[in-house]
């Protein structure tokens, strides 16, 4: 009686292992142990693929698809929103983003009745001072908040045209067909804002003329101030508003002495495409896919495999290839639990859009089906367990 009453509490409240997934509808995705994923689902322009896995105690990449209408207008645009936000610190600021900046943006396309770079710019704007306002409110109460931030990656297509948005080092690749040689190229659309590119570094120190350590060499990493290794982000106040890099602020996180300008800017890469009949897929995903595979690697995988189910496909490789740098088997590292997870990857979230030329190329005013799908699906506190659920075999 009583191991039965044990096994009983095990299966409502133990961890739940990598060999089951929740039970329930597909439509808002499924959890398997550490990762969630939604094999395939539709947009308005074609089919899409979503999977994040989790190695920090709290999930700090937020991650959406929203398909339907881009702003409040009967008469549109529509099209599809792509966002990835890869958070650091804590979690706050890429759940303010997944909260705010899709509204913001359809605030702002309502105004102007259209999409536009200016439109995106506005709506990452508006994002950046509501979260300082929250930070602002927060301060005496929880002054590291000041020290939470997130990239920002977005992608928009409306009306035959590609909008690339980005903060950060998450990034966002093209898959392009070559129809002379059958061949799928990888082409990279975002601009990445992470100091260990040179060109980033250059750009710091031409911003900063009066700070020869605006960015240092630390234990073999560049980093802004010796503390992160981007140049743009949502958030980290800490940063950019003296008033906020003080006591009670920790002391890793304090500069030595104040500054007068902001260290990390907020203002985006925005950059139009518009799409061609050659144009297959989109990949979009944080950091911790691309620091396993590089944009050829990922655009193979997607290209040579069957399309449902092609994002955790992906998770999957970069968490071999994790596996295969700390010399280790892949049925290992998925046992290792958040948090010390850590350790090995990090959060990896990848969004895989594929592009239908027919669907692609219709005007904006033309409807379709309105989707919402926030990735992560189940967001539980940093120590608590599953919640009790029936079990469901995963069959691949």
């Amino acid at each position: 009686m009583l191991s039965r009453l044990i096994n009983l509490l095990r299966a409502c409240w133990g961890p739940s292992s990598d060999s089951y997934v929740l039970s329930g509808s597909d439509a808002a995705g499924r959890q398997d142990g550490l990762l969630w994923y939604k094999d395939t689902g539709q947009h308005m322009n074609g089919e899409f693929s979503m999977a994040v896995v989790q190695a920090n105690n709290l999930l700090e990449d937020q991650s959406q698809v929203e398909s339907g209408p881009l702003s409040s207008l009967e008469s549109g645009p529509y099209g599809t929103f792509i966002g990835i936000y890869d958070g650091h610190g804590g979690p706050e600021t890429s759940r303010y983003i997944y909260d705010h900046l899709f509204q913001h943006l359809k605030r702002f396309t309502s105004e102007q009745q259209s999409m536009s770079v200016d439109v995106i710019r506005k709506a990452y704007q508006a994002t950046e001072e509501g979260f300082l306002s929250v930070v602002t409110k927060q301060w005496p109460v929880n002054p590291q908040i000041a020290a939470v931030g997130s990239c920002c990656l977005v992608g928009v297509i409306c009306g035959g045209t590609l909008y690339i948005a980005n903060l950060g080092d998450s990034r966002a690749v093209l898959g392009r067909l070559v129809r002379s040689t059958g061949e799928v190229l990888a082409i990279q659309l975002s601009a990445e804002h992470n100091v260990g590119i040179e060109s980033v570094r250059q750009e710091m120190f031409s911003l900063h003329p009066d700070d020869s350590h605006v960015v240092v060499l630390k234990h073999n990493v560049w980093r802004v101030k010796g503390l992160i290794q981007i140049s743009r982000s949502i958030g980290d106040v800490y940063l950019k508003k003296a008033e906020f890099n003080r006591e009670p602020l920790y002391t890793k996180f304090r500069l030595r002495g104040p500054f007068k300008m902001p260290i990390l800017s907020s203002d985006p890469s925005i950059s139009m495409h518009e799409l061609q009949p050659h144009d297959q897929f989109l990949i979009f995903a944080s950091d911790g896919l691309w620091e396993h595979l590089s944009n050829q690697d990922a655009v193979d995988i997607v290209q040579n495999h069957p399309r449902n189910g092609i994002a955790r496909r992906l998770v999957k490789v970069a968490l071999q290839e994790a596996a295969k740098k700390r010399e280790m088997r892949y049925t290992d590292l998925k046992k290792i639990d958040r948090g010390v997870r850590r350790h090995f990857h990090d959060d990896i979230t990848v969004i895989v859009v594929f592009l239908d030329s027919n669907l692609v190329s219709r005007a904006s005013s033309v409807k379709g089906p309105t989707l919402s799908v926030r990735g992560g699906g189940i967001h539980l506190p940093a120590k608590s367990l599953a919640p009790c659920a029936t079990p469901v075999e995963l069959n691949s």
